[in-house]
């Protein structure tokens, strides 16, 4: 079988706007995977845990190429289950896209693309999956890769500065998030502590939340 030949299990592709990390605000395809093997108690996407169908990399890639648009982001679900996954983001890169990989921080990044950006999600303890993080990879980041904290609570904020600090993240990455739970915390207070701690993080808001009704899919 060749490698255009080979599937992964789609539950959709759709064309938007960024609405999360450095690339806030420009247009994007998102290619969101199906499966993934952790259950945050948030989790906005739990109809990406089974529903899906089995499409060609030809198949994604024509897909993605006819929105004419540079930026694409493969997320989930939790895209890195599915192996054929990264044959799909080198086929992407190859074609001279901008490619994103939205991922947990559960699973090994290091087989990556070299050409593609990973923003990196660490499981915090308010997610009840912050046993999950597999910390070796923070070895792999590098200045093309952001990491993100979902945070829910002051213990939250506290767990992500201390591992922004230890990790060196930061200097490390090109940039490190901050994100609210949505409707869990008051922004205001994690923007109140980043600014008391001096801490060299970025914060955001799911963009897209506050653009169409925070449950909509395709956007």
């Amino acid at each position: 079988m060749s490698e255009a030949e080979k599937t992964l299990t789609i539950n959709e592709i759709y064309h938007s706007i960024q609405g999360e990390s450095t690339w806030a605000g420009e247009p994007c395809v998102f290619v969101r995977l199906t499966f993934c093997d952790l259950r945050c108690n948030y989790c906005d996407t739990e109809y990406a845990f089974y529903e899906g169908k089995k499409q060609t990399l030809n198949a994604i890639a024509a897909a993605v190429a006819a929105f004419q648009c540079p930026l694409v982001e493969i997320t989930g679900g939790e895209p890195l289950l599915q192996k054929n996954v990264l044959s799909l983001m080198t086929m992407l890169a190859d074609a001279g896209h901008t490619v994103l990989l939205e991922t947990s921080g559960a699973h090994d990044i290091s087989r990556v693309d070299a050409r593609v950006h990973r923003i990196m999600d660490l499981k915090t303890p308010g997610s009840g999956e912050v046993a999950r993080n597999l910390f070796s990879n923070i070895e792999h980041l590098t200045q093309r890769d952001e990491v993100k904290f979902v945070i829910g609570s002051r213990e939250d904020y506290e767990w992500s500065r201390e591992q922004v600090e230890r990790h060196g993240l930061a200097q490390r990455c090109r940039a490190v998030l901050f994100s609210p739970i949505f409707g869990r915390i008051d922004p205001r207070e994690i923007v109140d502590w980043i600014l008391a701690d001096k801490l060299p993080v970025r914060f955001q808001l799911q963009m897209h939340k506050f653009i169409w009704a925070p449950t909509q899919k395709g956007v």
